[in-house]
């Protein structure tokens, strides 16, 4: 009998040897989205090339809001019926992305 407890002892002292405590890490990440800084004008301020652009690539829109930056792009908020697209242009009127 007192084999028995003792053989008992040693394997749940041998156990408890490999016990580790767990550990938990957990990451943090942060995501920064770098933009240029668009403030919003008026549709009577943006150039007739940007209007006629928009009017040629996307016929039947209709510009709901412009937005310009430092740069002198603009960022305009165009809608066709339920749908609306948003389209980067410079000053020119030239698309630079849809």
């Amino acid at each position: 009998m007192k084999k028995l407890i003792f053989s008992a002892a040693i394997v749940f002292a041998s156990l408890s040897m490999h016990a580790a405590p767990v550990v938990a890490v957990t990451e943090t990440g942060i995501s920064v989205n770098v933009q240029d800084e668009y403030t919003e004008v008026a549709a009577d301020a943006v150039p007739a090339a940007v209007k006629s652009t928009i009017e040629k690539s996307f016929p039947g829109t209709k510009l709901v809001k412009a937005y310009k930056n430092e740069k002198n792009e603009y960022k305009l908020e165009i809608a066709s019926g339920e749908k609306k697209y948003t389209v980067f242009t410079d000053a020119s009127g030239n698309i630079i992305k849809k």
